[in-house]
């Protein structure tokens, strides 16, 4: 019962996303960022240079096809297997839906067997941090990576979505220890990620005394999985589905209160990025890579090609931008503050 439970979960939540337009807030809190154009570029646009590294892995661009979902369905594995395609063909990283559902349906491993579609592309594993209080352990994330063959490891942090779902898991006390204990027994690098309500300074600092160093702020503007979750409750569930629906720390503003943590940390931007400028600005905040969820699901659910077009035309924003801030190389971007235009009231 758990594992249909589980994997029905997976197809209510895609079918909720194309229904309800307002699940994406569209907060553009990146709108309120301004930046220094330069009319003088002094550069070549041709000449421009968006490549990095994440984890050892190169990328065209720092790009994360960020984490959406899997499960067995048609629906989901042919989803995950195009976002494969895509990211293998236009060289970014891609990180995969929660895989707690291919350990009560083991047919869902299908959904997460995508290293055959992208051999060389940069790849997540997910797990829910809170299973750590319901019987997971560090051998459980270690299946989830070898399926995978995943370069990384997200576990998420969810406890607005845990309390509005109605079969949510609510125990989250002991967890910055539990997750301390997992990643010391784990070769694969463990990054530490919101999935839309943000992480404060306070919680990066705990899980820093525990060893953790990659962390996505992941937070609000963009989808709110409070309002999906809506759809789903029951009464008083409902109610807190809508009352919290833009609960949290918007993104920029999240990045920014990390950024007296410096070099201690590798971040990642996700939550309401929706272009390639949004993008830059994530990285002059201090990001290294960049995560998009929900604009990917209606192309990925028609074909790879799709999703390679929306990916190319991200890239080709983000160099605009790149080239119209005279800035020739990603990593000049990165933390580089000076290109922010002050401006009254920012």
């Amino acid at each position: 019962m758990a594992c249909d439970l589980t994997n029905q979960r997976k197809i209510e939540h895609l079918n909720i996303l194309q229904q309800d337009e307002q699940i994406n807030r569209c907060k553009r809190y990146f709108d309120r960022i301004y930046l220094s154009h330069r009319a003088l570029p002094e550069l070549r646009f041709a000449a421009i240079d968006t490549t990095t590294t994440f984890l050892g892995k190169p990328l065209a661009f720092p790009l994360l096809i960020s984490s959406m979902t899997g499960g067995e369905h048609e629906l989901t594995e042919r989803i995950n297997k195009n976002l494969a395609l895509a990211a293998e063909a236009t060289g970014v990283a891609m990180g995969v839906g929660s895989q707690r559902v291919m350990f009560a349906n083991p047919e869902a491993r299908r959904s997460f067997d995508l290293r055959q579609y992208a051999p060389s592309a940069l790849l997540c594993a997910n797990l829910g941090a809170v299973q750590f209080n319901y019987g997971f352990t560090h051998t459980h994330c270690q299946d989830a990576i070898d399926v995978l063959d995943a370069d990384g490891l997200f576990l998420h942090l969810n406890p607005l979505q845990e309390v509005v779902q109605p079969e949510g898991d609510t125990n989250f006390s002991g967890l910055a220890a539990a997750i301390g204990q997992v990643a010391a027994q784990l070769a694969t690098p463990v990054i530490i990620k919101e999935i839309g309500t943000g992480l404060s300074r306070c919680d990066v600092e705990r899980l820093l005394a525990q060893g953790l160093r990659y962390f996505d702020v992941a937070g609000s503007g963009g989808t709110s999985w409070s309002r999906l979750e809506y759809h789903r409750g029951h009464d008083d569930q409902r109610t807190l589905g809508l009352t919290f629906q833009d609960w949290g720390i918007p993104t920029p503003v999240a990045l920014e209160q990390l950024r007296p943590l410096g070099d201690r940390i590798t971040l990642m931007a996700s939550g309401g990025m929706r272009d390639g400028i949004d993008m830059v600005k994530a990285l002059i905040l201090g990001a290294r890579l960049c995560g998009i969820a929900a604009p990917f699901i209606p192309p990925a659910m028609e074909s790879a090609d799709a999703v390679i077009r929306v990916i190319e035309h991200l890239r080709l924003e983000f160099t605009t931008a790149m080239f119209l801030l005279g800035i020739a190389t990603t990593a000049d971007l990165i933390g580089n503050r000076q290109l922010i235009l002050d401006w009254p009231g920012t």
